[in-house]
This record gives C-alpha cells, structure tokens and sequence, in this order.
C-alpha cells in the first residue's frame, strides 16, 4: 500500500524549449495561471541556438508536479523536459553579496569568504563585493553566518543543474 503526501517539496526542472520569442513567457504563464510561484529561473541559449534550456525551482506536492509537467509538455514550446528530482543531480548557483566592510568586521568578513570558499571580487575602504559559487544551501548558510553584518545588496543567478551520470535532457 502506498501513501502518497501532499506535503510541498522543492523540486527542480529542467527543460529545453525553443529559442524563440513568447516561449519563455508561456512556461512561466502556466505557473502563474495555476497561483504557483516560481522559487528560481534560470534560461540561457544551449549548443544548438534554435533552444535554450530551462532551470527553474518550486515549491510544490507531487500532484501539482505531476500536473504541471504534463501541461509544459502540451505547449508547442517545449521539446523536452524533466524533473531532476527524480534523481540524483549537480546544482550550482552563483551569488554576488555586497556588504559594508570597516575595522573589525573586515577580518571576521574574510574568515566567513575563505570558509565558504568564496571571492571577493570588488572592494573599497567601506565595501566588499563577494562571489559565491555552490548550492542553495550552501548560499543560504553564507547568508546566515553574514547575518551580522550589514548586507546592502543580493544578487542570485538562480539554479542551474544537470542530472548525475550519464542521463542527458538533449534531443
């Protein structure tokens, strides 16, 4: 017997769409007809530049996945697509932070970059621009133990990932 859960987990998509105008637009619209929110976006032109490839998270139950994925598939847009989820898979995201850097908190600034394997990219008397790579968790953790300081801006890519081994979302 099997008990299915309505309780909402994350799950990530990805998707390889055409290249064309209004595509982008009909796959969110799809989200958004349905009152569902799109956690992250990621689109960018692949190999073969008549298609992009989509990476998005949300937050949803099984069912609504389900749901979702089976209405993407209908749109003429969308050539294939796949719940990473599913499966074991890469994720990385890319986020720029910029945060006041003076005294005292320069130095505890810089433990927290070198422990998180970050970069600082930019920098002035007053100011740091960091650069951190890896998963969301990893980011959210780096944006907790910066909680401290003064953060003045964020800036997040969105997931980009690709499945383990060798199962590809190609044609």
């Amino acid at each position: 017997m099997s008990i299915v859960s309505d309780t909402k987990s994350r799950h990530v998509v990805a998707l390889l769409m055409e290249n064309t105008p209004g595509a982008l637009s009909r796959v969110v619209g799809l989200f958004s007809q349905r009152g569902y929110n799109i956690e992250s976006l990621n689109v960018a032109p692949t190999d073969d530049p008549t298609l992009s490839r989509l990476t998005l998270t949300t937050n949803a139950d099984a069912r609504l996945i389900e749901q979702l994925t089976k209405n993407l598939n209908k749109l003429i847009d969308v050539v294939k697509l796949v719940d990473l989820t599913d499966s074991a898979y890469i994720e990385r995201e890319v986020m720029l932070v910029k945060v006041k850097a003076s005294g005292a908190m320069r130095g505890e600034i810089n433990r927290c970059v070198d422990i998180f394997r970050g970069q600082i990219v930019d920098l002035n008397a007053f100011l740091y621009v960091i650069q951190i790579v890896g998963t969301t968790d990893k980011l959210n953790a780096f944006l907790k133990a910066l909680s401290d300081c003064h953060i003045l801006e964020v800036v997040r890519s969105g997931v980009s990932a690709v499945a383990r081994g060798d199962k590809v979302l190609s044609l």
